[in-house]
């Protein structure tokens, strides 16, 4: 489930996740022996999902990016429809989120989403722990930025 939730995050679509999630599992299940510590396993495995959904990415470019501008433009909401209440809230979040480079919103879901390290996150992407550290700090500071500009924050 969880590598299928972390495929969707790239894919934006439900059977593509699935197949990108399955074609992991054989690698991971290929690969196994070569796990030196078991301890890492999950980071590991998570890695793999991310390097096979970059994958299908490439593979898919221009379907993706139409399907990307389509789910983009179907989410935004304007600030009259804002409500101050935990839904709306939450819609909002990931509505800024949504405008974050990719980069920061990777590191923001492998953080608070997905309750990785920044080791383990480090792992996945295979960058330097600083550049994960980097990319939290300034997602961080956008979003502030933006609920600032919003008054959510004084």
């Amino acid at each position: 489930m969880k590598f299928c939730k972390h495929a969707y995050y790239y894919t934006k679509d439900l059977d593509s996740a699935k197949d990108v999630a399955q074609d992991s599992w054989s690698i991971i299940m290929k690969r196994i022996g070569s796990l030196k510590d078991t301890n890492k396993f999950g980071s590991w495995a998570m890695a793999i999902v991310t390097r096979k959904s970059i994958d299908w990415l490439r593979k898919r470019k221009k379907e993706t990016t139409q399907k990307e501008l389509y789910h983009d433009n179907a989410t935004i909401i304007s600030s009259d429809d804002f409500v101050e209440d935990s839904e709306n809230d939450l819609i909002l979040m990931r509505q800024l989120i949504a405008r974050l480079p990719k980069e920061q919103q990777l590191v923001l879901t492998f953080f608070y989403m997905e309750e990785f390290t920044i080791n383990e996150i480090s792992g996945i992407l295979k960058v330097p722990s600083g550049t994960v550290k980097s990319r939290l700090f300034k997602a961080r500071e956008k979003l502030k930025q933006s609920l600032k500009n919003r008054n959510y924050e004084k």
